[in-house]
């Protein structure tokens, strides 16, 4: 990833190899539509499968919004053409059991389970599954889901330890990421309502001057 790229990019969990290549190529272009990545991966599914999971800024996808960003991609994935073998793109949102991969995604879901591994040992140990108890700019508080003996009931886990982490299956998230999703889809709706009359306002007005 270029200096450039890299510093466009916000997320403290990236791709390395040829994924951190495709993610380089696609971002730009999520971007200029209003979407954002999440995480690209490139595995040998049905003989090779590119995901690329991304979402509005908001937190939404919709099927429409894959299908969007699928006719988006493909034109700049075919002119720098990093895979060499054919492959088959697959567009999706992160999901409810999501991949956390920015600060903001464990702010967002503080109180909630995620399972993670660190990139070194942190307390003896790399793996942790635990309730996110506080994030903050450099780091978060987890409190272990079943602490062996003898260990702290939390651990503070730095950003830039963490390889891998996303969130457990709950009922408690399934509740909260289907109330953030609606209120988020009320908001888009109302937004694009007051974007149409504001323009149609402006028709209005051309009319009447002309």
């Amino acid at each position: 990833m270029t200096a450039a790229a890299s510093e466009a990019d916000d997320r403290i969990i990236r791709e390395s190899g040829i994924d951190a290549r495709i993610a380089m190529i696609v971002q730009p272009v999520l971007k200029a539509i209003g979407f954002r990545l999440v995480r690209v991966q490139l595995t040998g599914q049905n003989g090779l499968t590119l995901q690329i999971m991304a979402e509005r800024e908001d937190g939404t996808m919709t099927v429409e919004d894959c299908e969007e960003v699928s006719r988006a991609v493909s034109p700049a994935l075919d002119v720098e053409d990093p895979i060499e073998k054919a492959y088959h793109l697959e567009v999706s949102s992160p999901g409810i059991d999501r991949p956390l991969v920015r600060k903001s995604d464990f702010a967002a879901w503080t109180g909630h389970l995620v399972k993670m591994e660190t990139s070194v040992l942190i307390g003896d140990r790399k793996r942790f599954k635990g309730k996110i108890a506080e994030a903050d700019a450099d780091g978060f508080l987890l409190e272990r889901d079943k602490a062996a003996y003898g260990e702290e009931p939390t651990v503070r886990v730095p950003y830039d330890a963490i390889a891998e982490a996303r969130l457990v299956l709950t009922d408690d998230l399934i509740r909260e990421a289907l109330s953030k999703d609606n209120r988020a889809r009320k908001e888009a709706k109302k937004r694009r309502g007051e974007a149409e009359d504001a323009a149609a306002g402006e028709e209005n007005e051309t009319e009447q001057e002309s």
